[in-house]
């Protein structure tokens, strides 16, 4: 089962069918899929499921339904637990961004968080999950895939907020401060922390 997010509502990719009156079922080879963004952003429907009968296959063919955004961020931790966060366009997000071309993931995921915040010294720990989420850009739908990673540094300096992507914060937050940032972000990056 995987999810792709429309804002902060899934649409399930499945191979079970589930008869229930809060979601929608579709079949992924007759889904449209602008109907079905639609309906999640202009209805208080909370989620849909979008099934196909061969779970290897399911994934790869909902995305060649929309144009594909590489991006690789990461959940960077520091010597005290605590987590990096950017407050972006409103919300608390962690710190991701596209690839360039030929660019590896672990790379871009590295580059990117220096870039959203000026925090150095980053090395990779672990992958972490997979996040997929829908967004229009220039009036086109697209998935954006985000390769995340867990990242340690002992970075002690001042944070530089990329501020032309809409950063205008940069913080480490302790779990407590993360639970409270939690209800004002992104349900992918709720999953991740």
């Amino acid at each position: 089962m995987y999810k792709v997010f429309v804002n902060d509502k899934p649409i399930i990719l499945t191979t079970k069918v589930k008869k229930e009156s809060e979601f929608e079922n579709y079949q992924l080879k007759s889904v449209n899929l602008k109907k079905v963004i639609k309906e999640l952003n202009t209805t208080n429907r909370k989620k849909v499921y979008v099934i196909h009968h061969n779970e290897k296959k399911l994934l790869k063919k909902f995305l060649k339904k929309l144009p594909n955004v590489i991006a690789g961020g990461g959940k960077v931790l520091n010597k005290k637990g605590e987590v990096l966060f950017i407050f972006r366009n409103g919300k608390w997000d962690l710190p991701k961004g596209k690839t360039e071309k030929k660019e590896p993931i672990e790379a871009s995921a590295i580059r990117e968080v220096e870039e959203e915040t000026g925090v150095t010294g980053l090395r990779i720990t672990k992958p972490l999950e997979t996040t997929y989420h829908i967004f229009k850009r220039n009036g086109k739908y697209r998935i954006k895939i985000t390769y995340w990673f867990e990242m340690y540094t002992e970075f002690d300096g001042e944070f530089i907020p990329e501020v032309n992507e809409g950063i205008t914060k940069v913080a480490w937050l302790n779990n407590k401060e993360m639970k409270k940032a939690m209800k004002n972000s992104y349900a992918n990056i709720k999953s991740l922390v």
